[in-house]
């Protein structure tokens, strides 16, 4: 018994020892990772029938591992110095658009429609989703680019080569296959080089520039559908199911059925395991877990995990306006905000406030890349925190020394 309780407390000390930065937000972590083994278990029931031989307990072993190997990205990263992410960004951005190219040659192709989204890594077997690295690499690029400039935007062609070209290339390239996530990359750097002190009057030029950019593509698209394949059917078909409910759309079946795991799981939830929509639900371990989250625990646990992701946003503000360094501050925000606007259209097209987008829950739905991506940017804002902790205690050892000080010289003085 002792032993154990050695044990125990030589492990509570090591991890509070690794474990630097935001506590709240290691916290945070560690929560929704627990929680997000009891969903994906649940609903891998459905994976096992569709893709496996019927032994769930793969599915759970593969979660654990994506989690292991996403823990271990962010103890890596939050030990090195968010500084570094400057150089490695401008490194990244063309290994980014190679990927992207890659990604778009392979013309994977789902009812006609352009599904290019994953390449496959040599020898490993394993399959990554380019547009999730172009997301973390962009958002660091950007505010690498805003810190340098700091409210120093003296004309809109000046900025447009370094900054918008790379932001328009990347989006491009993942429209095709990914709207939503072309959307949401655009939004997030609208917001970005808005808290950067860009002018409102060349965020409203590139505004209107995307949107005439992204009309000319779905003319462009519908007039030569051969020479771009792309997924505007697949577009207009989810809007459409969205704005006006139809019986034969796909979308809409997914809806229904997840209004009804939501209804199903009242304010207390039919228990761990007890879910029958899963069974129906296509993507209900990625795109509709929270449905299922809500039929199993209830409203109540459905309110426990927006109120997590909160928190998380919340720690995140908190870091980034106690960091000194305008890249910290930018940067904090640039790779913490988007997961929590992936979590919150993760769990608005659950309820039917948002189209559906294919978009993950954060750390809790299966998926190796989503969790990794989500990793290394927890790791960044916790580089960060740990950073203004430093920063802070050294701050408070100055004080000390100087109140040591200046009673030594009040005594000094007092004794001559």
């Amino acid at each position: 018994m002792l032993l154990f309780k050695f044990i125990r407390h030589e492990i509570i000390e090591y991890i509070k020892q690794g474990c630097k930065g935001d506590k709240v937000i290691w916290a945070v972590v560690a929560v929704l990772s627990l929680l997000s083994f009891l969903p994906v278990y649940s609903t891998s029931s459905n994976l096992a029938y569709l893709y496996g031989n019927g032994d769930t307990f793969i599915f759970l072993v593969k979660h654990l591992v994506h989690l292991g190997f996403g823990f271990g990205i962010i103890f890596a990263v939050h030990n090195m110095p968010y500084h570094y992410l400057k150089a490695l960004s401008t490194i990244m951005l063309p290994i980014v658009v190679i990927l992207l190219g890659i990604t778009m040659a392979q013309r994977n192709f789902i009812a006609g429609a352009n599904a290019s989204r994953w390449i496959r890594i040599p020898f490993i077997g394993l399959t990554f989703q380019t547009s999730t690295l172009a997301i973390v690499v962009l958002m660091i690029y950007v505010s690498r680019y805003l810190s340098r400039h700091h409210k120093r935007f003296t004309d809109f062609t000046s900025t447009f080569l370094p900054l918008w070209m790379p932001v328009f290339v990347i989006i491009g390239m993942v429209l095709p296959s990914n709207f939503s996530t072309a959307a949401i990359l655009f939004f997030l750097v609208i917001i970005m080089v808005f808290l950067g002190g860009y002018p409102l009057k060349y965020i409203a030029i590139i505004v209107g520039s995307g949107i005439f950019l992204l009309s000319f593509f779905i003319l462009f698209s519908k007039a030569f559908p051969d020479l771009l394949p792309s997924r505007i059917d697949t577009w207009i078909s989810r809007i459409t199911s969205f704005l006006f409910t139809t019986k034969d759309a796909t979308d809409s079946y997914q809806i229904e059925k997840a209004k009804i795991a939501i209804a199903r799981g009242g304010f207390f939830g039919q228990g761990p395991g007890k879910s029958i929509q899963r069974n129906f639900l296509p993507q209900s371990s990625s795109d509709f877990i929270y449905a299922i989250i809500i039929e199993e625990w209830g409203l109540l646990g459905g309110g426990l995990l927006l109120g997590l992701y909160i928190t998380f946003f919340y720690r995140v503000v908190v870091v980034s306006h106690r960091c000194s360094a305008i890249f910290g501050k930018l940067l904090a925000i640039g790779v913490g905000f988007p997961i929590v606007l992936q979590a919150l259209i993760n769990m608005a097209v659950a309820v039917e406030l948002f189209p559906v987008t294919g978009q993950p829950l954060p750390l809790v739905s299966s998926g190796g890349t989503s969790i990794w991506m989500t990793c290394f940017s927890i790791g960044v804002v916790l580089s960060i925190s740990r950073k203004n902790r430093e920063e802070q205690m050294l701050f408070q050892e100055k004080q000390r020394e100087q109140e040591y000080q200046d009673i030594t010289e009040d005594l000094t003085n007092e004794l001559v």
